[in-house]
């Protein structure tokens, strides 16, 4: 691809370019359903398939035999598991005959016998398609798929939506996925322009358009400056002074116009000196007049249209948009200019695979995609590209051959965590490391220096698997490589977090079978602490009430320690395993702690009781067993009911949930406090839907948002530096919360004004007036 790149003056582009096709149309021997969206230019191929990928299960011994000391806790066993992934390609469609024959090649024995098309290609191409596929195509209408595309991406893709700023840091703003994505106006602007009012999943008219369009621009451009090429227009449109055809308020009233509140500056008449002047223009300015003309129309109907119907949310996609920076730029001016402000013009990372989903969502009815959660896999996904076509024509040129998105199905529907103040305004990150320029060279260097380590521990966790070496450097280069591109381009998957960093690397580690580097450690982690459980409860249990209080929270610190995930934890835990639990409280920072609302705390305790506490717990080990069970027992004995919710599937060595009902199981035998509270149900264990070391509030599995509701939870427990720091520190809930870490980077303690093993101990009360709502 790069040297069809290099040699990108030629306008006949070679057909018989060798792709390297295993790594852009995966998985396609279990490929079961397909869609093709078929533009003018651009091809967009879906289609759905399952992989196959080890998880690693853990599950109890069968106690019936008489246990001997030696034994671990449970068993881990890896099993194979099959998971439900979309694909979605985009590929010019001079390529479309070799990519067709390379599906042909690798299709084993699909069921389907029908491919849904859309798009106006879909004709031209039909019996192309038929011939070569063998399938019969079934055409779909155009605006159905396009809405149902958009609504799957707005509702499963976080951040989807970005508005453009051309002159900020960075020049994508990405917006917070709001629960409720109806109603909203999308503005598709091809060769016209449509404007459809979408209300509900299946409820949406085309309430107006244009015939002035991206075909317009193309049209008038290819007569006023003989390019037939559409790039080619846009190019020249960026080099433009549009001041040069464009006849301004000051050309006409040699100033602004007081008494009309208009600007000088203003635009007074398109393309209004080219009368009067006998100058010849040059291509850019004509070309950049044209566009501000057609934008600032479209923007104008746009607005009319939104104030109309009282809609705040205009999204704007199509072959015009398709990510062009000065077309983004000119949109969101003349949006700007017309609401005064008041609507924002949001575009979509995905804009060109819409039709594709949306026709791929028509054929797959029989299986309700709409009925799961999907995510965005960022292992095999290409990310948005940097919107300047200046800084790297041969990058540009690539990512326009190909481009990829791959969607993995989740097992659990997520949803809103009920006691959230305002889902709307919610945002799980603390810092976005696309607009903090120091964080992220920071982390990104961070995450750099610890890969040979995930590495090591990755080809450690599987010693009995000679390839596992050779799979782990495969690993070592996919994620270097994503590294890399961010540092590039930081919003090329939305918001660049701490969060989407950890999540890209367990999402590579799972792309090479390697679903649980640290169940090994894990338990024996989990054995060790066990062993210390009564003795951690007894001696807390002869102190006074203000001791034990204060006992029970620097426990639960002391426990956050214990992290494999934080590389100062690691390093001593690996040069001293016997490090303990006591030295842990002897590291803590003394009090008044870096965030320290103790005092209030426990006025708090002094009253009556929660009626029930949801506690979101972090790390196997010493965290869990010697930290959060002595806590939680106080709790439960003060006559609080606790849910503890823990991850769905493994991230570093964060408790899974399997792992924790055995946990739960094992001091349930040894401890009747906790045996009577599992029996008459007021400690349950759920799971929160998720594999991440952090914790987003607004994607979390529905049971768990039914147990918080069902039982009056009026306590939030956030544990550990990934849920409590770099996610949900500014996260407002309707009920009260503790927030609790001990900061185990010394980059990060610094910035927040401390040392490392500094301790955050945030207690929230929200105010009375907040609660009316």
């Amino acid at each position: 691809i790069s040297e069809w790149a290099a040699d990108r003056g030629s306008h006949s582009m070679d057909k018989s370019i060798t792709l390297p096709p295993d790594e852009i149309f995966r998985n396609l021997e279990n490929a079961k359903r397909f869609a093709i969206d078929i533009g003018g230019s651009l091809t967009k191929l879906a289609y759905y398939s399952t992989v196959q990928h080890k998880v690693a299960k853990v599950r109890s011994f069968d106690h019936s035999a008489k246990e001997t000391d030696g034994d671990p806790l449970y068993e881990i066993s890896v099993q194979e598991e099959i998971t439900a992934r979309l694909h979605f390609i985009k590929f010019e469609n001079a390529y479309i005959e070799t990519c067709l024959d390379f599906i042909k090649d690798h299709l084993v024995n699909t069921e389907t016998k029908v491919i849904k098309a859309t798009g106006g290609g879909a004709y031209k191409f039909k019996d192309l398609v038929e011939k070569k596929l063998k399938l019969k195509v079934d055409k779909e209408d155009e605006m159905t798929c396009l809405i149902k595309g958009c609504n799957f991406v707005l509702k499963n893709i976080p951040h989807e939506a970005f508005v453009y700023a051309k002159h900020a840091d960075s020049e994508f703003r990405f917006q917070n996925t709001h629960p409720d994505i109806f109603p909203y106006l999308l503005i598709n602007i091809g060769s016209g322009v449509s404007i459809v009012k979408v209300e509900a999943e299946d409820k949406f008219e085309r309430i107006g358009g244009s015939s002035i369009g991206g075909g317009t621009f193309w049209g008038l451009g290819a007569l006023l400056t003989k390019t037939k090429r559409f790039d080619e227009l846009l190019q020249l449109a960026s080099k433009g002074q549009h001041t040069n055809v464009d006849m301004l308020v000051k050309d006409i009233y040699g100033g602004a116009y007081g008494s009309l509140g208009l600007t000088g500056d203003l635009i007074a008449s398109s393309f209004g000196k080219s009368a009067t002047t006998d100058k010849e223009f040059s291509k850019e300015d004509m070309a950049k007049s044209l566009l501000h003309m057609i934008s600032n129309d479209i923007g104008q109907l746009a607005c009319l249209y939104a104030k109309l119907h009282n809609l705040t949310r205009v999204y704007f996609g199509g072959f015009f948009i398709r990510g062009h920076p000065v077309t983004m730029h000119t949109i969101t001016y003349s949006i700007n200019f017309f609401t005064k402000g008041e609507v924002q013009a949001l575009f979509l990372r995905h804009e060109g695979y819409l039709g594709a989903i949306g026709a791929f969502l028509k054929g797959a009815e029989e299986d309700n995609p709409n009925q799961y959660s999907w995510e965005e896999n960022y292992a095999g996904s290409s990310g948005l590209m940097s919107a300047s076509p200046e800084l790297n024509p041969v990058q540009r040129a690539r990512s326009g051959t190909f481009d990829m998105l791959e969607m993995d199905r989740l097992d659990r529907q997520l949803v809103n965590l009920p006691l959230l103040q305002d889902p709307t305004s919610y945002i799980p990150d603390t810092v976005d490391l696309t607009e903090d320029a120091l964080a992220r060279e920071y982390w990104l260097y961070c995450f750099e220096e610890a890969l040979d380590g995930v590495v090591k521990r990755a080809i450690a966790s599987q010693k009995d698997q000679p390839e596992a070496v050779e799979r782990a450097e495969k690993f070592r280069q996919k994620y270097r490589h994503k590294v890399q591109t961010l540092r590039h381009q930081p919003f090329a998957y939305g918001s660049l977090t701490v969060r989407s960093l950890l999540d890209t690397r367990e999402h590579c580690l799972n792309e090479f079978n390697f679903p649980d580097p640290y169940s090994k450690i894990k338990q024996k982690e989990n054995d060790m602490a066990l062993k210390y459980y009564l003795k951690v409860v007894t001696s807390v249990e002869e102190l006074s009430w203000e001791q034990r209080q204060f006992t029970l929270v620097k426990g639960l610190l002391a426990g956050n320690v214990f992290d494999w995930g934080a590389k100062a934890v690691s390093d001593v835990l690996e040069s001293d395993p016997e490090f303990g639990f006591e030295q842990a409280k002897q590291q803590l920072q003394e009090r008044p702690w870096l965030v320290d609302a103790y005092n209030q705390w426990i006025e708090r305790l002094k009253g009556p009781p929660h009626k029930c506490a949801l506690f979101f717990v972090d790390n196997s080990g010493i965290d869990i067993i010697l930290g959060v069970f002595p806590f939680i027992r106080e709790l439960l004995v003060r006559g609080t009911e606790v849910v503890l919710a823990s991850n769905s599937g493994p991230a570093l060595n964060d408790v899974t949930n399997s792992e924790l009902q055995i946990l739960t199981e094992k001091i349930a035998a040894m401890d009747p406090v906790i045996h009577a509270a599992l029996k008459e149900d007021r400690l349950a264990l759920v799971q929160n839907g998720s594999s991440s070391p952090c914790l987003d509030l607004s994607r979390l599995d529905k049971v768990l948002a039914t147990v918080v509701r069902e039982r009056g939870t009026d306590l939030v427990i956030i544990e550990g530096m990934g849920r409590a720091i770099h996610t949900n520190y500014y996260a407002m809930l309707s009920c009260e919360s503790l927030k609790l870490a001990v900061i185990k980077n010394s980059w990060l303690a610094e910035r927040l004004g401390g040392k490392i093993f500094s301790v955050v101990f945030k207690y929230e009360v929200p105010s009375k007036a907040q609660g009316q709502h």
